[in-house]
């Protein structure tokens, strides 16, 4: 029997488009289930009708999602098996860092984003799509009510920064980023009880949120990475209050 495929109607038509927010919403969700070791290498994934159920999308939505994977070799396929993760997520030793056990840890974790992050803010105001600066702009929201409640809300910084890595349209620095979740995870904490601590800085730092989203949205990408470095060296140095370790061997 001939397998049963859609209408492709005007609504799902747009739904397939690369730029369609339900797209990637199905592919971030399962980019994040992969890095995260939610599926090991070579197990096969769930079918499209289980996925567009799990996802409450319709089947070319998941199809297209599953295109994307696929083309930057996040996953295969086999003829009328399905498809199947071909690489290791954290439970597999790749793309997993070290947890942060000292204050030399936080130091090392601001290091390592210090030599991505200004570049992939390059990259997103150079690559971005009105969808992408969307979820950017969805996040900067959340921070900015969190400011307004006088609040600190370290998933929504965290959704901030991952927001522009997928921005960049390069998985490596996406998934570099989601494997660092739970090492910033601990950095944000330090942070944001340096926020509010006696020097109050969380509106300063929502002003440096909104600089380098003004930055991408504008297409500036010069000024979107040299506000990124500068934001990230804030931070670092409000943690460690200016008197960074000696690192040295």
């Amino acid at each position: 029997m001939a397998e049963y495929h859609e209408p492709a109607t005007e609504s799902t038509a747009t739904e397939r488009s690369p730029r369609s927010p339900l797209v990637r919403k199905v592919y971030q969700r399962l980019l994040g289930q992969i890095t995260g070791g939610d599926y090991r290498q070579n197990q096969r994934l769930p079918g499209e009708y289980e996925l567009a159920a799990l996802f409450g999308v319709s089947r070319p939505v998941v199809r297209e999602a599953l295109g994307h994977l696929r083309e930057e070799g996040l996953i295969y396929s086999r003829q009328g098996a399905g498809s199947f993760v071909s690489v290791r997520g954290r439970e597999g030793g790749v793309l997993s860092y070290a947890p942060v056990e000292t204050i030399a840890d936080i130091q090392r974790c601001y290091e390592f984003r210090l030599t991505i992050e200004p570049d992939y803010a390059y990259l997103a105001a150079e690559r971005h799509n009105d969808a992408a600066l969307e979820g950017i702009a969805t996040a900067l929201d959340l921070l900015r009510d969190a400011t307004l409640g006088h609040t600190h809300r370290s998933d929504a910084d965290f959704a901030f920064h991952v927001a522009i890595a997928e921005a960049a349209n390069n998985h490596y620095y996406l998934a570099s980023m989601l494997a660092l979740k739970d090492q910033i995870g601990v950095v944000m904490k330090f942070h944001g009880a340096a926020l509010l601590g006696p020097q109050y800085h969380l509106e300063g730092v929502l002003d440096e949120h909104q600089a380098i989203f003004a930055a991408i949205r504008d297409r500036d990408a010069a000024r979107a990475k040299a506000l990124m470095r500068a934001h990230l060296e804030g931070s670092r140095n409000r943690v460690f209050e200016d008197r960074l370790l000696d690192l040295s061997l």
